[in-house]
């Protein structure tokens, strides 16, 4: 398989590897990705897969609440730069869409395309007609990308960080301030799972094998491996899972111990950002690494 100079970059920003190294790692594994990736880690030529906090597209995301805050509607727009994601009609439209969402409650994306906007702004018309005519008048392409509708029993707590991520978090007990700590918390960190408990088998799996390829380069004993490569997996499990990190306005205890210290348990979590996965074209960057590369 040919390795292009893009795959070179998106290994680059993934592992923050050297750009040799990577299209060494790349040519080893005949333009595997993820195997590139996990053959790095184990030989320790990158330290942790970066790609989850790579953003690399533009728009805003939108949440609504009805008004006692037991059902809520998260919406991500994208389009193409940051300029049109401040623009007022873009902003309307997004609104428009999330405010349906949460009155509608569509099944999928295609679903809350085809349902008409309550918003006079846009005429009545459907999310499709008006990201359609949006695009006719603003010339520059956009979507509704994501849909999360949520309900709970008790009030949700939420916070926005800008206009680029969204969090909703559902407590059983506690309070409204409460509720948006933990959500503040969530937009910061980015946590994979609440509980260890959550952490899949698989993802478990692979970083334990990981831990033993770099743990057995050291020469130790295999006793104090298998007792170095559990304290890892505890490190790894309390920095991944939002109940084991350390609480970022409190940092001598962790979001377990400040929910435990209000008499409140955590039911679930949602966090939504804007691009999350998508990565723009830089042909400029990627012609410069391919001439490196060549040389």
């Amino acid at each position: 398989m040919a390795i292009t100079a893009a795959m070179v970059k998106e290994l680059r920003e993934r592992t923050g590897a050297g750009m040799m190294e990577c299209k060494k790692a790349l040519v080893d594994t005949d333009g595997n990705m993820e195997l590139s990736i996990e053959n790095m880690r184990k030989s320790g030529a990158a330290k942790a897969d970066k790609k989850a906090g790579r953003i690399a597209a533009d728009g805003k995301v939108v949440i609504s609440m009805n008004d006692d805050g037991t059902e809520a509607a998260i919406v991500e727009v994208n389009c193409e730069t940051d300029f049109v994601a401040k623009d007022d009609n873009f902003i309307t439209f997004c609104n428009a869409v999330s405010q349906a969402a949460l009155a509608t409650k569509p099944a999928d994306i295609a679903e809350l395309s085809a349902t008409a906007l309550d918003d006079s702004a846009v005429d009545g018309a459907t999310v499709e007609e008006a990201r359609a005519n949006l695009v006719a008048k603003i010339g520059e392409n956009m979507n509704v990308r994501r849909l999360e509708l949520l309900s709970s029993d008790e009030p949700m707590g939420s916070y926005m960080h800008g206009v680029k991520i969204a969090v909703v978090v559902a407590l059983k007990g506690g309070d409204a301030a409460l509720a948006k700590d933990v959500a503040m918390h969530v937009a910061a960190t980015n946590p994979l799972c609440a509980t260890a408990e959550d952490v899949p088998a698989e993802t478990l799996e692979k970083e334990r094998n990981i831990l033993i390829a770099q743990a057995k380069d050291s020469g130790k004993p295999d006793n104090i491996i298998e007792k170095m490569i559990e304290g890892r997996i505890r490190k790894y499990l309390a920095e991944i899972t939002l109940e084991g990190q350390p609480f970022v306005k409190d940092p001598d205890q962790t979001v377990a111990q400040l929910l435990k210290a209000a008499g409140a348990e955590l039911i679930s979590f949602t966090r939504v950002e804007v691009g999350a996965g998508i990565e723009k074209k830089q042909e400029d960057f990627a012609s410069e690494v391919m001439a490196q590369i060549k040389s």
